[in-house]
């Protein structure tokens, strides 16, 4: 980017902020606004909302919004999957839909991809849909669903065509959440949270024109959904100004209610901030071996971040979410394993123990049972290897005879 060109969309959303900002708007009034005025996202298509500008002012425009003390676009499934896989793979009448109602936050989303019955083999899924006039009627099960308890509208794939390869029989959908045929299990974690749900349909409806992209080309559009999430996952907790206005309370509420099934998610990631208090605590700061293991753990977590770092570079120039998600994914990984080797070293037995009324040693069990998910959600570290390997190395892919026979025929539990 050119430091002429970023300070010319600085100023210019600097002005449109000074004529348009209303902090006495209600939330959605001001998004709207916002949207009517094309600095929702001004990367976008002129037709969709945007300005055609470069990816990178997506994020400049937006570190603007804020420090003014504005709000800026939802947090959420809406914003960050589910309108970026329309806007690639949706045609006019989805676009026309979907979109400025995932800009405004007027309706919250779930994905519904993971099945239990095949693992992280995404394509291998065996919920189903079939035409009924028009309407699709869906059966199946999800699982590992967040939020899907307080959606409107799900993401979801489905089969349609058992008679072609694995990849090609699958459809996108956008499933109305709130129906008879949707029904929506808590589940309970290792961790005493309740963040993900399992979702079972028996005969859900979903209209004839809820399809992204087309009949049996849904797997390009998971593709780019699952590129989307794992940034998605590193999105942090917008900090809002100290601020009587409806706009900024309303957003509060909002930004509360969305991180609240994430709260666990710094343990999750193994705490590496914790390390050195914990180390002095326990007063084995100058143990040798307990040492060289502290600094492998910030040593991982530093690489992580510049790889993260490379791949924010590369979406400012303009790419698409790729494979350097999958290498950022992956150590994140090792990362939290490395991080929760540490804190069991330092804490010994004693990592076992809950309710101990040390608020301290609490959240140091919580990482313990907390960090195997890092490696499973959004993608397995295989999953992540297979794609490094493939796209990244040029490795021939895995050796599978179910990617060339009709679905039907692939054996499964």
């Amino acid at each position: 980017m050119s430091e002429m060109q970023e300070n010319k969309i600085r100023d210019q959303v600097r002005e449109w902020l000074e004529r348009s900002w209303d902090p006495d708007l209600s939330l959605l009034e001001w998004r709207k606004r916002l949207v009517e005025g094309r600095w929702a996202v001004p990367s976008w298509p002129e037709a969709w909302y945007g300005r055609e500008y470069p990816v990178w002012a997506d994020e400049i425009v937006r570190f603007e919004i804020l420090q003014t003390g504005a709000v800026s676009t939802p947090i959420g499934a809406g914003m960050n999957l589910a309108a970026p896989t329309i806007l690639k793979h949706g045609g006019e009448s989805q676009k026309k839909r979907f979109l400025e109602p995932a800009l405004t936050g007027q309706e919250s989303w779930c994905q519904l991809f993971s099945e239990p019955g095949a693992g992280s083999d995404l394509a291998g899924l065996t919920t189903h849909a079939e035409l009924d006039g028009d309407e699709w009627v869906v059966s199946g099960q999800k699982v590992w669903n967040t939020s899907a308890h307080h959606a409107d509208l799900g993401l979801l794939v489905a089969r349609t065509d058992w008679e072609v390869p694995k990849h090609r029989g699958l459809t996108y959908f956008v499933l109305p959440m709130n129906q008879h045929g949707v029904e929506i299990r808590p589940l309970m974690q290792m961790n005493r949270h309740s963040s993900f749900n399992e979702v079972f349909l028996d005969e859900a409806r979903i209209p004839k024109d809820h399809i992204i992209g087309s009949a049996g080309d849904g797997w390009a559009g998971a593709l780019t959904t699952l590129a989307f999430e794992r940034g998605f996952t590193s999105l942090k907790k917008p900090q809002y100004a100290v601020s009587n206005s409806r706009v900024i309370e309303e957003a509060k509420v909002e930004s509360e209610e969305h991180f609240k099934v994430y709260s666990w998610y710094p343990q999750r990631a193994g705490r590496i901030d914790l390390i050195r208090e914990h180390a002095e605590r326990n007063n084995q700061n100058t143990d040798r071996v307990i040492r060289q293991e502290i600094v492998r753990a910030i040593m991982l977590y530093r690489i992580g971040q510049w790889t993260m770092a490379r791949a924010r570079a590369g979406r400012k120039l303009g790419r698409a979410p790729g494979a350097e998600g999958s290498i950022g994914k992956l150590m994140s990984s090792n990362v939290a394993r490395q991080a929760n080797k540490v804190h069991t070293l330092l804490a010994g037995a004693k990592g076992m123990l809950t309710y101990t009324q040390d608020e301290f040693n609490e959240v140091i069990a919580e990482i313990l049972i907390s960090t195997p998910a890092k490696s499973i959600a959004g993608g397995t570290d295989e999953i992540q290897r297979n794609i490094i390997g493939e796209r990244v190395l040029g490795l021939p892919r895995e050796p599978s005879v179910d990617k060339s026979i009709p679905f039907r025929d692939v054996p499964r539990n």
